[in-house]
Order: C-alpha cells, then sequence, then structure tokens
C-alpha cells in the first residue's frame, strides 16, 4: 500500500462539506463540482484496493485459517473503536492555569543561560500535546536538545459552557500573560504551529519589543496564497452575514463542535483516512505499529470544542478577507502591522501541505522588516501534521531551526552541536496515513 507522511488534520477552523461541495473550472465537459469529487472517489478506492490486497496477501503467504481471519478482523476493529485520552510524553510542570490555558513549562532543574522560548500549538479542535506527541517524537524534546532549555509551551483548553464567549482579545492576553511569566518581563523566543503560528505573529507585530525570535510552522499569514482547499471552501460558503457558520455555531450552542471540525479534516482527503484503516488491518499483528497506530489516533479523534466568538471573528477577518496579510487587521483599536516585525524570522512548510500551502507561510517573508540574511525558509517533502511532529521534520529542519535560535538567544552559542543533538532525538520512522 502506498504510504503517506500525516498531513493536513490541523489547518483550519473551518469544517468544509467534502470535495464534492468544491467548485472548479470546467474541463472537457466535466461538470465544476465533479472533479474534485472524482478525484478523491479514485484515490480512496485505489487506496481500500491495496489495503485489502496487502492483508490477504500476507494471509496466504502465512496461510491463516477462517479462525485467523475473523480473529484478525475482530482485533482490527476494537483498536479502530478503542480511544484513550492523549497524554504530554515528557517530564514537566503546570507553572500557570486559567479556565482558557495552561502554562506547561519544560525548564530542567539546571537550565543553560538562555533565553526563554514559548511555544503556541496548533488549536483546530484537538489537544495541544501534538507537540509534545511522543518520547520518540516530540517537538518540545528536539527544541531542548538545541540548547533552548528554558522552554514552556502554552495548552489550549476546549472551551466550556462557561468560556463559550472567548475572543480573540482573550487568546491575546493569554499569550501576553505567558510570554511575562516565561519571559519574567523579558523577551522570548516565539514558536508557533498553524494557528498557534498566526496568533504568534499577530502577537509579534502588537509587541515587538518582547519577542528576541518568530519562529512559524505551517501557519497561514497570506490566507488566500497558493490554491489551498480551505479558501476555496470559504469562498463558497460565505456570505456578508456568514450564516452559515453562524449556523454551525448556533448548533453547537455558541460554540464550533470539535466533532465538526474532525469531520471537516477527514472528508478533505477521504484516501488518507482508508489508508490508515487498512495499514492497521495489514499490520494487526505487529505490536509496534499497532502502539503508533493507537497514539496518533487517540490525538487525532480526541476532540475539543472552539469558542464560537473567536472562530466567527478568525472566519471574517483571516480566511474571508484575508485583513493579517492586508494591512487591514486590527484588534481593538489597534491595526495589526506585520511591518513592526525587525526580530530574525524562521518559516517552516511542508511541500505536499493542503492545508497551508508554503506560500501562505512564506508570504510574512515580505511583510517583516526583518532583513533578508536573517529571515530562514525550509521546506519538508510532507504535509500538514507532519511539521509539527513529523520524523522527517523533527530530524532535518527543526534543529537547523532551533540552532539558529540559539545564536540569537546566548553569548557565544556554537550551532553545529546543537543541530547535531537535536538531530539525534527523533529516529526515522514508517510513517501512519492521516488526512
Amino acid at each position: 500500500m502506498t504510504l503517506r507522511s500525516p498531513s493536513g488534520v490541523m489547518g483550519t477552523f473551518l469544517p468544509v462539506q467534502g470535495p464534492a461541495d468544491l467548485a472548479v473550472p470546467p474541463v472537457c465537459g466535466v461538470s465544476p463540482v465533479t472533479l474534485r469529487t472524482i478525484d478523491a472517489a479514485v484515490e480512496t478506492w485505489s487506496t481500500a484496493l491495496s489495503g485489502m490486497a496487502e492483508y490477504w496477501s500476507a494471509a496466504i503467504v502465512e496461510r491463516r485459517t477462517p479462525a485467523d481471519v475473523a480473529l484478525d478482523g475482530l482485533r482490527w476493529w476494537q483498536l479502530i473503536a478503542d480511544r484513550r485520552p492523549p497524554q504530554w510524553a515528557s517530564r514537566h510542570r503546570i507553572v500557570r492555569r486559567t479556565p482558557l490555558t495552561r502554562l506547561r513549562d519544560f525548564t530542567p532543574a539546571r537550565p543553560a543561560d538562555v533565553l526563554p522560548t514559548l511555544v503556541l500549538p496548533p488549536q483546530a479542535g484537538h489537544d495541544s500535546c501534538i507537540v509534545d506527541y511522543s518520547t520518540s517524537q516530540s517537538q518540545m524534546q528536539t527544541i531542548l536538545a538545541a540548547g533552548l532549555e528554558r522552554l514552556y509551551a502554552l495548552d489550549w483548553i476546549g472551551v466550556t459552557h462557561e468560556t463559550r464567549d472567548a475572543t480573540i482579545a482573550d487568546y491575546l492576553a493569554e499569550v501576553h500573560a505567558a510570554v511575562q511569566q516565561a519571559g519574567n518581563g523579558g523577551r522570548v523566543n516565539l514558536v508557533g504551529d498553524c494557528q498557534g503560528g498566526w496568533l504568534a505573529t499577530i502577537y509579534a507585530a502588537l509587541h515587538p519589543e518582547r519577542v528576541n525570535t518568530l519562529t512559524i510552522a505551517g501557519a497561514p499569514i497570506d490566507f488566500h496564497a497558493g490554491g489551498a482547499v480551505i479558501h476555496e471552501s470559504v469562498q463558497m460558503l460565505s456570505d456578508d452575514d456568514l450564516s452559515f457558520f453562524r449556523a454551525l455555531v448556533a448548533h453547537g450552542n455558541g460554540v464550533l463542535k470539535g466533532e465538526y471540525l474532525l469531520g471537516g479534516f477527514i472528508v478533505i482527503k477521504p484516501e488518507n483516512e482508508v489508508g490508515k484503516q487498512l495499514q492497521l488491518l495489514a499490520n494487526v499483528r505487529d505490536a509496534r505499529h499497532v502502539e503508533r497506530y493507537r497514539a496518533f489516533e487517540d490525538w487525532f479523534k480526541h476532540t475539543q470544542d472552539i469558542a464560537g466568538p473567536f472562530y466567527l471573528w478568525l472566519v471574517e477577518h483571516l480566511f474571508r478577507d484575508n485583513e493579517l496579510i492586508g494591512g487591514a487587521l486590527r484588534i481593538g483599536d489597534e491595526t495589526v502591522d506585520l511591518g513592526r516585525i525587525d526580530c530574525p524570522v524562521n518559516l517552516l512548510a511542508g511541500a505536499t501541505d493542503h492545508i497551508t500551502p508554503p506560500d501562505q507561510v512564506f508570504a510574512l517573508a515580505g511583510a517583516v522588516s526583518t532583513p533578508a540574511e536573517r529571515i530562514t525558509r525550509r521546506t519538508t517533502s510532507g504535509g500538514h501534521l507532519g511539521l509539527f511532529m513529523g520524523t522527517e521534520a523533527l530530524r532535518d529542519h527543526w534543529p537547523v531551526v532551533m540552532a539558529a535560535v540559539l545564536e540569537h538567544s546566548r553569548p557565544r552559542p556554537n550551532g553545529a552541536p546543537a543541530r547535531r543533538r537535536a538531530r539525534s532525538r527523533t529516529a526515522r520512522a514508517r510513517p501512519i496515513p492521516a488526512p
């Protein structure tokens, strides 16, 4: 079976309706709305055939009996249905807690004398522990290994009835409080993944004096660039009043339900969901594969709700009107001017990221005042989710970027050993297909 790296499960707050709903130009007389449907159907069917062929080929070679096949099927179904709450993998302590966030401190007992680093994880209906996914695949551990030992992560808490009215101002206030505590009133290195990336960018533009370096991964800055599926979906579903999106929030009693997001992520690339489940069937007797499958599904299928006002704000001002890159975005009475950012900037994108194409990320380079020689661009071969926890990104890209951050974070740094330490933290592994 063809394997695909984990990709686009994290890229947006917009639950799309599936490939059939995305308008494309007519080609050779084919109806505009059917081309993506045909593509997805062919890919899904091909993946299903490959997966079943892989299982039955092994069954024939190993001469499995009908009873063996039945037990394999039962075990497969149990693994698909059995979910556990996701967990943070590394030792840390919670040093600040509010109804919206927890500030997690990963600093060792005797840290190096470096400026602190604050990680803002993705915030799209899943648990923030994706940045500390496992003991062998951890963005937090990679950053620590690079020598940035004063390290924090802001953990987004799923909204409740009491917090469902949270706004963009509330979340920026949470970031500011975390920066204040992590930096003890001074500057920090900000690292933002996906939604955490554009939130970090907005914060850096509003408070450039607080940010030593800015690193974003898979974070849309120009939300209309790159021909992303999400942009097409928003264009089709939007009207002046955002009626469709307001109806979603109303149906969730004031929140965007996490399960709506999950369903939307799956239908964007249904062949990846099919491939993941049939790869499990083909490897149902492989304990290591089963454990890796369970770890991913425990995180992916565990959802959190999003505050309604926050969701509707970002649909209108970011996804629909693209105000961040356009220079028209306002937070309260203040305009978000990306030109105020003049610190070193690091940009990571995935070549096959269909949620946040590289052009959406790299657009920041042309909007900031940072000199070109202090801007780093790196592109992995994989997709969206792989940027945050994939082995290629953690071995080949994050070590280079974090070593560069280290060079701006302490006197007389030595980047080469930092890159080697960070790279050695992650072993190569076979990817689990993901949407």
